[in-house]
């Protein structure tokens, strides 16, 4: 079972990760909904082509966000619903931001319950870098490495992730490194954490997959 705060901040995270795309969306939409041209001339092309843009692209990242979360939080143990494999949403997901997925294809052999475990891992990789950067998520060891300038671990991050923070002491920010540690608890194993500058790797160590 999960407390109940658990739950909560990891929907007040998900807003948040959703937040901006919408608001993009709507700019855009607002945007077309204001153009309004000289009486008689003919509609700025330019200007409705590049709020067309804003909305696509604002869009597809909203589209991928959803289903990478659906895949992240959603599922149980019974096998993915059909859609991208878990590679693949973990490339789309950062396929608009400053950081660089490298999910090696084979993550998609793994079972389900470990599948989800490593896209889990990607959102406290992407913590790490606040300046971009590239993660690389690889199999045996399930292991995830993120690299980049300033790349580091916030303490709360860390001990969220070993499930040392207390619960009432959670917040947006650490409580997915928490559901990683709850996650990586449910299948025997522990996550492990080194650092040296520019670099943050996150291992999975403990039972056989």
């Amino acid at each position: 079972m999960v407390d109940l705060r658990v739950l909560e901040l990891l929907s007040a995270r998900l807003c948040h990760e959703l937040s901006g795309p919408i608001a993009a969306i709507n700019n855009g939409v607002e945007l077309l909904a204001d153009e309004d041209p000289v009486p008689g001339s003919p509609p700025d092309a330019g200007f409705i082509r590049d709020a067309l843009a804003l909305v696509g692209a604002s869009a597809r990242s909203a589209r991928s966000r959803l289903q990478f979360y659906r895949f992240a939080y959603g599922y149980s143990r019974t096998a993915p619903s059909a859609g991208p494999a878990p590679h693949e949403l973990a490339r789309n997901f950062f396929d608009t931001s400053r950081i660089d997925c490298d999910c090696a294809d084979n993550i998609q052999f793994l079972s389900p319950a470990w599948q989800k475990l490593a896209c889990n891992l990607l959102p406290v990789g992407a913590d790490a870098l606040p300046r971009g950067g590239r993660l690389t998520i690889s199999d045996r060891p399930l292991r995830l490495e993120a690299t980049g300038e300033s790349a580091a671990l916030s303490p709360e991050a860390h001990a969220s992730l070993i499930l040392a923070m207390p619960v009432d002491e959670l917040t947006a920010r650490t409580v997915h490194a928490y559901f990683v540690g709850l996650l990586a608890k449910a299948l025997d194993c522990g996550v492990i954490v080194t650092a040296e500058p520019g670099r943050v790797g996150l291992t999975v160590i403990g039972a056989h997959r």
